[in-house]
């Protein structure tokens, strides 16, 4: 009997203190917010291996990233600081770039959260001179990436960044069959416009000086590649004049070919809602439970609290004030009348 006699006691103090209670449940809630608690929740995991092309062809502009144009690279770059940016936590990432036949990851997937400022400074030093060889050949990097894959801790989805560019250009003697290509369920992104624009080559210090001719991206059958005589050696040959130089564009019709060969889906990059919702499509490394913080949660009731410890008091003062008026003006109505009779 004397339990719920106290507790009839402590409840009708909340009710005539409800202002004080509200504000102490405030208080409370705000104090569990500061520390940033999280509870565990089942959802799909996902693993992305962020590939990105850093050929000299990603340095031609013709994109537009906010009204601004910029080049292929730094559309891709900030394209990534926008992904990453909205990847829930629990996801894993890792960077990896493509340059000449290969892929190379800078680290392992990681957890986004965790380590949110790492990843978006590894993509803020992405950049063309990071690239081991002056070639693009995106078909033969298919099987170094597949490697790239099987050597990972857990299976991961790759999203690959490119503009289809081939250097030297694909012919009969150097085109390799994919036809028992193992691996698939990645995610290929064209960037690049459809307009042809030239591809500026750099020295060493990132300067233009001057743009690449349209032979550099032949290759006579037959004839090698890399040989000791250019093996590592830089050239410095640009287009003598404006019709000399190669004309670059997305070729979107050869990554949708190739994306079909290697069992992949094909997006252009020129929408970031579209890459998000293809992304979205890819299958979940998998499902887990993770962290979900709740920090806004408690703030918001927070909120709700402060705001219920006052408005319900003015707001019964604003009804009692409105029903006096009220009676006021009948009165005054009454006695009018009464005088005028």
């Amino acid at each position: 009997m004397w339990r719920t006699e106290l507790l009839k006691r402590f409840g009708h103090y909340l009710w005539h203190r409800r202002d004080a209670a509200m504000l102490a449940t405030a208080f409370v809630l705000v104090l569990a917010a500061a520390f940033k608690p999280t509870v565990p929740i089942p959802r799909n995991i996902y693993s992305y291996v962020f590939v990105v092309d850093i050929s000299q062809s990603m340095n031609v502009k013709g994109m537009y990233w906010h009204g601004k144009e910029v080049s292929r690279l730094d559309y891709t770059k900030s394209m990534l600081h926008d992904i990453i940016g909205r990847l829930p936590c629990g996801s894993r990432v890792s960077i990896s770039l493509f340059a000449g036949v290969s892929v190379a990851a800078l680290y392992t997937p990681i957890e986004v959260c965790a380590n949110y400022s790492a990843i978006q400074d590894t993509i803020d030093h992405m950049e063309w001179r990071m690239a081991w060889s002056g070639n693009s050949r995106l078909r033969d990097s298919t099987e170094s990436l597949s490697r790239l894959l099987r050597a990972m801790p857990e299976a991961s989805q790759v999203v690959f960044f490119t503009d289809g560019e081939e250097a030297p250009k694909l012919h009969a003697f150097n085109t390799r069959d994919l036809s028992t290509f193992q691996g698939g369920g990645w995610l290929m992104v064209g960037i690049g416009s459809m307009d042809p624009h030239p591809i500026p080559k750099m020295d060493e210090s990132n300067k233009v000086i001057g743009y690449w001719s349209a032979e550099n991206f032949t290759m006579q059958p037959g004839i090698a590649q890399i040989s000791q005589q250019n093996f590592g050696n830089r050239d410095d040959n640009v287009a003598p004049s404006e019709n000399d130089r190669y004309a670059s564009r997305l070729d979107e019709e050869y990554l949708m070919q190739l994306s079909k060969e290697i069992h992949a889906t094909y997006v252009r990059g020129d929408s970031l809602q579209a890459v998000r919702s293809a992304m979205s499509e890819l299958k979940p490394s998998r499902r887990d439970f993770s962290p979900m913080q709740i920090d806004w949660i408690l703030a918001t009731l927070a909120g709700i609290a402060i705001i219920g410890a006052y408005t319900p008091q003015r707001l019964v003062h604003l009804f009692k004030r409105l029903r006096a008026a009220r009676a006021e003006r009948r009165q005054r109505a009454a006695g009018s009348a009464d005088v005028r009779s």
